[in-house]
């Protein structure tokens, strides 16, 4: 009898997290086409972490792993779903010549799915500033030292990876067709 009256109590709290989760996956849903405002809630959400973190002068380790998440994030987001090195022993490559087929850069890590981790990092690393077990004491600026030399050097191979295999991770704007040229000022040339 027992096992039936726990049964019942945990019935309630799985139709309220069913129905949470079913809420907070349509504001996700709804959210996806609004890329700035998510950015600059994101960038909301960082400010209250680094003012916390300001003003308690503690949790550098949190803020440090936090830095290296977010290093993690942003080779997945730069790098191609499809390693060129890897697929080069296959033949379907980037293209590296202007008579290569045109293929359109697909990300490891989509935009919508990088906003979401970090956002996700900065909420739980915010978290972890009410526990005093997470402040452990360390003399900061050698982590941020380390940090900035592990970001230049996993930046660099980055962007050598990058010049290699010639692509480029961003697109600015979208593509317009402006029509065929005229050929006005070849005909002209030619009556010359």
């Amino acid at each position: 009898m027992d096992g039936a009256g726990g049964d019942g109590a945990a019935a309630p709290l799985a139709k309220w997290r069913n129905d949470f989760s079913r809420e907070f996956q349509k504001f996700l849903d709804r959210s996806t086409p609004h890329m700035v405002e998510r950015w600059l809630g994101t960038s909301v959400a960082a400010l209250i972490y680094m003012l916390r973190v300001y003003y308690v002068q503690g949790f550098y380790i949190v803020t440090y792993g936090l830095g290296i998440y977010i290093l993690n994030l942003l080779i997945g987001f730069l790098s191609p779903k499809v390693d060129p090195e890897l697929e080069v022993l296959d033949g379907a490559s980037l293209p590296t010549k202007g008579s290569d087929e045109f293929k359109p850069f697909i990300r490891r890590l989509p935009e919508f799915k990088f906003w979401y981790a970090i956002t996700k990092a900065f909420c739980v690393a915010f978290v972890m500033t009410f526990f005093s077990v997470f402040d452990v004491p360390v003399f900061w600026p050698i982590l941020l030292c380390y940090w900035l030399v592990l970001f230049v050097l996993t930046m660099k191979r980055q962007i050598m990876h990058m010049m290699k295999y010639k692509y480029v991770p961003f697109s600015i704007g979208k593509q317009r067709y402006t029509g065929k040229k005229t050929g006005a000022s070849s005909s002209s040339s030619m009556r010359d």
